[in-house]
């Protein structure tokens, strides 16, 4: 059983790097890429919906056995990349295995990228890097009502900067939990 949940994820993976590479001259966090034009990002006060960073997840999963798994809730991703790294398929591994056990319970994931490229191209990667994180979910048994996404691109950077640190702290995945 065990062995062919990690073929089968060997497998989506696979499938994903063939698929997440950009051809030609597309511009986007991609070597030789522009900057990206920045006017007009905004926090615009969209409703989550229910979703909160905390809730009963925490209360009733984050503190159980492979609970250091299930509170890191945010995946992050190479430059141009949407290939999910070994480290971040395990904690996926945990909270698909949660979600799972616990039917009732959703999860938004919000995609995200540098500020690099423009911003129709972070608005894709960032899709392309839920899509990414999606599959590995529904691998787990996770059913597909349980999870909705949304891709900011660069609009909801989490820290402010021009420099290698910065950007590799904005390109990722966030797993938000409902209430």
């Amino acid at each position: 059983m065990v062995g062919t949940k990690i073929v089968g994820i060997a497998a989506l993976l696979i499938i994903l790097a063939g698929c997440g590479g950009t051809a030609g001259t597309a511009v986007g966090d991609g070597p030789g890429a522009a900057p990206g034009v920045a006017g007009g990002a905004s926090a615009s006060g969209l409703d989550d919906g229910g979703f909160a960073a905390g809730g009963a997840f925490e209360e009733d999963y984050g503190q159980t056995a492979g609970g250091a798994a299930l509170d890191n809730r945010v995946i992050y991703f190479g430059y141009d990349d949407a290939d999910v790294d070994a480290a971040s398929l395990e904690m996926l591994e945990a909270h698909g295995a949660y979600l799972a056990e616990n039917v009732g319970t959703a999860v938004r994931l919000e995609g995200h990228a540098d500020e690099r490229g423009s911003r129709e191209y972070n608005i894709g990667l960032g899709e392309r890097r839920v899509q990414a994180v999606r599959q590995i979910l529904l691998l787990q048994g996770v059913t597909g009502t349980q999870i909705s996404s949304v891709s900011y691109g660069e609009e909801r950077p989490a820290v402010l900067g021009s420099d290698e640190e910065a950007w590799s702290l904005n390109r990722r995945v966030e797993l938000i939990y409902a209430d």
